[in-house]
């Protein structure tokens, strides 16, 4: 579980600065913030926080993020 959220908090990162901006809604600092405590201060993590962050948190991620996701492309029936 721990390396999801690393991975989720170094997607995070990668994210442009201008869809942050017009994104708000969406904690970006807090969720690369979180990626640092789990990549580089492993001590300092406390099991409670991490199943808040997992059970919770990213339930709440999701449902802000689903609705940022572009329809697929529609199919190319020239062929």
């Amino acid at each position: 579980m721990e390396r999801e959220l690393e991975i989720v908090g170094e997607a995070a990162r990668g994210v442009s600065e201008p869809f942050r901006f017009a994104h708000t809604e969406i904690p970006w600092r807090k969720i690369v913030a979180h990626r640092h405590v789990l990549a580089h201060e492993y001590g300092a993590i406390r099991l409670d926080d991490l199943w808040r962050v997992a059970t919770v948190h990213a339930k709440d991620l999701v449902a802000s993020l689903t609705p940022l996701i572009p329809p697929p492309p529609l199919a190319d029936n020239a062929g």
